[in-house]
């Protein structure tokens, strides 16, 4: 330990004791005229309590991102009600609906933590976690078939009006050149 006159040094040091518990304890001495010395408090951290802790945080950052995933999905009337004039409208009034980039993200972060917490044998009971979250994917599995079948659909609809256009002006064209013969 060096001591500088008029500046502080500090001292920290660690012990571990045979229950695994980490005991911290942090000094600051200060040498100024009167030689003056100041200990802090010790601290003592235990693995468990701190384990507990976390694995209680990391339960609680998946339930909210569930939460937050659940509460970003397509509102139910967005996707049954419409304002559009033709079916072409619709289509792209559901295609918007259908895409749920923000719950997408919450969802992730859900899964990132969860299986971060699984890996770490942090939740006592992580089946319910594991349901929700399946419960989740599987709206967002029934959202991208939805909105692939409206892609499909977008696609479809103006070629067939295009098709029928041309058939209905091919019949007319025959009808005229009928009267016309007889």
């Amino acid at each position: 330990m060096a001591r500088l006159s008029g500046h502080s040094s500090r001292i920290a040091t660690a012990s571990v004791d045979s229950t695994d518990s980490f005991t911290f304890t942090f000094r600051r001495l200060f040498n100024t005229a009167g030689s003056l010395r100041v200990a802090m408090a010790q601290s003592t951290l235990d693995d468990e309590e701190l384990f507990t802790e976390a694995a209680s945080e990391m339960r609680e950052d998946v339930e909210s991102s569930l939460a937050e995933a659940r509460e970003a999905l397509p509102d139910a009337d967005e996707l049954w009600e419409t304002d559009a004039d033709n079916t072409l409208g619709v289509l792209n009034s559901l295609s918007t609906v259908l895409e749920p980039e923000e719950a997408e993200e919450h969802l992730r972060e859900a899964k990132k933590w969860y299986a971060m917490g699984k890996e770490a044998d942090a939740f006592d009971d992580a089946e319910d976690l594991a349901a929700e979250i399946e419960a989740v994917e599987k709206t967002f599995t029934d959202i991208e078939t939805a909105s692939e079948q409206v892609s499909e659909l977008t696609k479809t609809i103006p070629q067939l009006k295009s098709a029928l256009e041309d058939a209905e002006a091919d019949v007319e064209a025959d009808a005229d050149s009928s009267a016309a013969e007889a």
